[in-house]
């Protein structure tokens, strides 16, 4: 199995800035893509950015020019650099890793989500 650590959402004010960091582990032996996705209150879960081993980004088109990710491929960390926030971005933040293949058996792959981490942004 994969465990996937969040950490790095907090409450900040309009036009600030966070940095979330995704840390996967277990009998890993490759993941394809990891990401963001975010649900705020009474809306549906939503793709944010995610990023492929190979290094092709995809962003949400509301936090283009804003959120930045990137990733750690030896480490099997991603991270959300996330500035000039606004209030809209507030939501719960989950990291999906995807196309998963462990050790075990390479052949297969798997998507995981993370628990999720808050981000509240207001003043």
């Amino acid at each position: 199995q994969v465990q996937l650590e969040e950490s790095g959402g907090g409450l900040v004010q309009p036009g600030g800035s966070l940095r979330l960091s995704c840390a996967a582990s277990g009998r890993i032996f490759s993941i394809n893509h990891m990401g963001w996705y975010r649900q705020a209150p009474g809306k549906q879960r939503e793709l944010v950015a995610t990023m492929t081993v190979g290094g092709n980004r995809n962003y949400a088109d509301s936090v283009k020019g804003r959120f930045t990710i990137s990733r750690d491929n030896p480490k099997n960390t991603a991270y959300l650099q996330m500035n000039s926030l606004k209030p809209e971005d507030t939501a719960v933040y989950y990291c999906k890793t995807g196309r998963v293949r462990l050790w075990a058996d390479p052949n297969r792959e798997y998507d995981y989500w993370g628990q999720g981490t808050q981000v509240t942004v207001s003043s």
